[in-house]
Order: structure tokens, then sequence, then C-alpha cells
């Protein structure tokens, strides 16, 4: 399943403001975090629940809290522009780590770094990258995140292009991606069009 905001109002806005290169860091950022909040929000619609117990100020009644455990893995290094406002959302969600590095030439990633959590008693895993582009970090991640033992795996993207989710699609149909905006296409560098740039350097004010 591919879920995205388009019709969102406020997540509109702040794609413009990510895509608008006169945007400085501190906006920047300020987008990425509303974004990534909307997307958690709207990835989070089908945890499990269990009822409890609550007494409110007033009386007692049976409230619903998420069950069983959750866990944020943002792409290295991105993706961690998208980790602290995922937990905002779900602040008892455990963390991993992936580091992939793309070879600019072939488009194909390497892994540098893994740090897992158990993640075989996990009720789902929220993968995060701003950028889904061609798909293979995706893919390459997942296939990790599925070999350490998890069962039920997102994508949370801000912005996807039309060959990333097919690829990902392919590989892994149980995958649910959401993502804020479906771009046009890729270009001959493998870029997302009209994309937003590199996210990373944009972020992080690297180049």
């Amino acid at each position: 399943m591919i879920a995205e905001l388009k019709n969102h109002s406020i997540a509109l806005h702040y794609l413009s403001v990510l895509r608008d290169e006169r945007t400085d860091i501190s906006d920047f950022r300020k987008a990425t975090i509303v974004l990534t909040q909307a997307l958690v929000l709207e990835a989070s619609r089908q945890l499990e629940l269990s009822a409890e117990s609550i007494k409110t100020p007033l009386e007692k009644i049976e409230g619903q809290k998420i069950k069983g455990k959750l866990v944020f893995v943002p792409i290295l290094r991105a993706g961690l522009g998208m980790l602290d406002a995922a937990l905002d959302i779900l602040p008892n969600a455990a963390v991993g780590y992936i580091g992939l590095e793309r070879d600019e030439q072939t488009a194909i990633a390497h892994c540098y770094y893994s740090k897992m959590p158990n993640l075989s008693d996990v009720q789902k895993v929220f993968l995060l990258d701003p950028m889904l582009a061609t798909g293979g970090s995706a893919s390459q991640s997942i296939v990790k995140l599925k070999e350490l033992g998890a069962k039920n795996v997102s994508m949370v993207s801000i912005v996807a292009a039309p060959e990333g989710l097919q690829h990902l699609q392919e590989l892994h149909p149980d995958v649910d991606i959401f993502t804020a905006s479906i771009d046009r296409e890729l270009d001959v560098n493998r870029y997302i069009l009209p994309g937003l740039g590199d996210f990373g350097d944009r972020l992080f004010g690297t180049n």
C-alpha cells in the first residue's frame, strides 16, 4: 500500500518550503519536523491497540493504548533529520540505525553500520529516509531488518520517485509506504525531479 499526503494543506505548504532553494537551514529543519510528524501520524493509524481501564478526573472508562513494541530505524545520515520528530509522536519507541553510502556512479549503496534492538517481538518497524529515489537503499535496509526478525515494516519518506516506489513494491509487497509527495521521475543521475536537492546537505549545511 502507498499512502500520499497529496490533499493535505499543511503538507503541501511545508513541501514547498523544502523545495525552495532559498529556504535556510532553520526553516528546512522546521519543515522536516512538521512533515515527519504528519507522516508518522498517518503511518501509525493501523497500529494495534489494547484495552486499558483508566480513570478520568470524573469517572472510570475503558481506554485504548498502543500495544507492543515499536522501533524507528533512520537510514544514515539524512534519516536522522526525521528521528526526533518521530520520537515526539511515539516517545517510547526504540531506535535502530542503518548506515548506507551510495556510490554516485552506480547509485548502489553499501552498508557501513548497523545497530539494532531486538526486532523479533516488535509490532512495527518504521524505516525513515526522507528521499526514496531508486529504492535501492530502502530495499537493502528492509532485507536487513527482515533478516534480524522484523515482521512488519513500514517505509516513511518525505519525497518519493515512481521508480523507487515500483522497485520497493516489487521486492517487498508487504511493506506499506508513506510519503508526502510522489514526484515526477528520476533524472539521468538518479536524482528525484522536481525533488528538493540533496536532503542531507541542506539539512546539515554540508556540500
